[in-house]
């Protein structure tokens, strides 16, 4: 008798953004105890007169959308049983993030209990219960850095806030964020901000995740990541269990890329936004050195980083943000430079090429900060992407030179 083998060998299966969001994923003890938390708290608050809010704070690589996933899918096993005082609540899990909700969307198709129009981006969950005149049960927000904080019409969205707009329109509501993640000036939240909207719907302290799952890196890497996302340039740590690199040529960077992608797969290149790139279907271009590399292409129903050809690209920001690498190659633009009488980091502003990023800025205090702000996050979000390692190849001389003398 033929026997059917499993045609993919495991690192592939692994690599797959499905099994890693998946709600049977073994969780940790921290995130078990976060998702009994959050069950707690649905079914404690489900008959409230009043909006009940709670807040999850955590940084990139600390498991949100994990907890997230495994949450919501209890919530619809719940919904569906009899005997649960969560029996037929109408539930959503909403993220502004597309290539998110396609993982989510995925992941619906293949699972008992939950069915794709329970993912839904805010803008269209809000106009769908301003439509109905009804309130949602439970509403988990992914990626709530991601909201936007003013109207946008753009996006169809015409109200003053997303946040308030889904408190309003649900009876619980819990939001994952990490203020280091903020993009855009039209979505930027800080403390205060998010402070304002929910402190008379929030009876407790955010519950903070802090375990950092997804770099296989010790104290010190993250810690420099987190020292040079404040401008800090500092020695560069040696780490046994992750590869961590500067390189002098952007083309080396990426020839090292395809062939740890060779070895482990989903290994990518990604470059901060300093580089055209518009969306009027035109290929644009990343040019360093002898580096030619067209930034990454977009489609409807797969991730950008699972597709084999786009290790010819470089991705975005907005293609990885909430996804894992085994391998990252990040290209520091020229707009990440080097002061240096100050030895740190200079920020400038101007060269970021993210027109879309700056649209926005009524409401702000110090427009030129919160600028420099979302370039920095945006280093962040890149640089944290590598589970196994890390390589850096910044754009402007000087910075390049001080980093590999460290």
């Amino acid at each position: 008798m033929e026997r059917k083998m499993v045609d993919n060998p495991a690192h592939v299966i692994k690599n797959r953004d499905i099994f890693k969001l998946s709600p049977f994923k073994e969780l940790t003890m921290t995130q078990l105890e976060l998702k009994a938390k959050i069950l707690e708290v649905c079914e404690e608050h489900i008959d409230d007169d009043e909006t009940f809010v709670f807040m999850v704070q955590g940084e990139a690589g600390v498991g949100k959308s994990v907890v997230l996933s495994s949450v919501f899918n209890s919530i619809q096993e719940l919904a569906a049983d009899k005997n649960s005082s969560l029996h037929n609540t109408k539930n959503y899990l909403l993220v502004n993030h597309s290539e998110m909700l396609k993982t989510y969307k995925n992941i619906a198709a293949n699972v008992k209990f939950l069915k794709k129009n329970n993912f839904d981006k805010p803008t269209s969950f809000i106009n769908k219960q301003k439509r109905t005149a009804e309130k949602a049960d439970i509403v988990l927000v992914d990626e709530a850095h991601l909201l936007l904080s003013r109207a946008d019409a753009f996006n169809g969205f015409n109200e003053d806030n997303q946040l308030e707009e889904i408190i309003r329109h649900s009876k619980v509501v819990i939001v994952v964020y990490d203020e280091k993640q903020v993009l855009k000036l039209k979505s930027y939240w800080d403390k205060n901000r998010l402070k304002k909207i929910v402190s008379g719907y929030q009876r407790e302290e955010p519950y903070v995740l802090r375990e950092q799952f997804r770099m296989n890196a010790g104290d010190d890497v993250i810690d420099w990541i987190d020292n040079f996302v404040e401008k800090r340039i500092g020695k560069l740590p040696e780490d046994e269990l992750y590869d961590f690199k500067i390189y002098d040529s952007a083309k080396e960077m990426h020839d090292a890329i395809v062939e740890k992608n060779e070895e482990y797969g989903l290994s990518r290149v990604v470059s901060t936004f300093d580089y055209e790139h518009k969306k009027d279907g035109e290929q644009y271009y990343i040019r360093e050195d002898n580096l030619e590399i067209p930034w990454n292409s977009t489609d409807t129903k797969n991730t950008w980083a699972e597709k084999p050809e786009t290790i010819k690209e470089a991705g975005s920001i907005y293609t990885i943000q909430g996804f894992d690498l085994n391998y990252v190659g990040v290209i520091l633009g020229p707009s990440v430079t080097y002061d240096e009488q100050n030895d740190c980091l200079k920020i400038i502003t101007e060269k970021y090429s993210d027109t879309e990023a700056f649209r926005g800025k009524d409401g702000i205090e110090d427009v030129e900060r919160a600028k420099e702000q979302i370039i920095l996050n945006s280093i962040n979000v890149l640089m944290k992407r590598g589970i196994k390692g890390l390589y850096i190849f910044a754009s402007d001389e000087e910075l390049r030179k001080r980093l590999l003398e460290l």
